[in-house]
């Protein structure tokens, strides 16, 4: 016997219901992570912003003739032997810069992508 305005629960409704649970926990999940990884990317950007000319500096000491002349009197011993000296190696700031130009490819074409993906759920 029914009450009135109740109705049985059918096993297809505990059936939807678990789907619906499972969607909503799994929601939550997507939610939980991206929301984290898109304050860190936030605070990380800023710090990057905060720094931009301070590593533009460092592309043009490297890319102009400073870094050569730095490089050359430190190999002739010219330099302090206590002097920390990570920029003056072949690699660390060639593999810096080169690693900048592609998180930035990467960023501009991931904001492409989403933009266009976008504007393509909108149509």
């Amino acid at each position: 016997m029914q009450d009135s305005g109740q109705h049985d629960i059918t096993n297809e409704d505990v059936k939807y219901r678990e789907t619906q649970i499972e969607r909503i926990c799994r929601m939550e999940e997507i939610l939980d992570k991206s929301g984290k990884t898109v304050r860190d990317l936030q605070e990380a950007l800023e710090r990057y912003i905060a720094l931009e000319e301070e590593i533009r500096d460092l592309e043009l000491y490297y890319t102009g003739g400073q870094w050569q002349k730095d490089f050359t009197d430190d190999e002739a011993g010219k330099l302090p032997r206590d002097l920390k000296r990570d920029v003056l190696s072949e690699d660390a700031v060639y593999d810096f810069l080169t690693l900048r130009d592609e998180l930035i490819d990467t960023t501009r074409k991931t904001f492409l992508k989403n933009a266009e993906q976008e504007r393509t759920d909108y149509e």
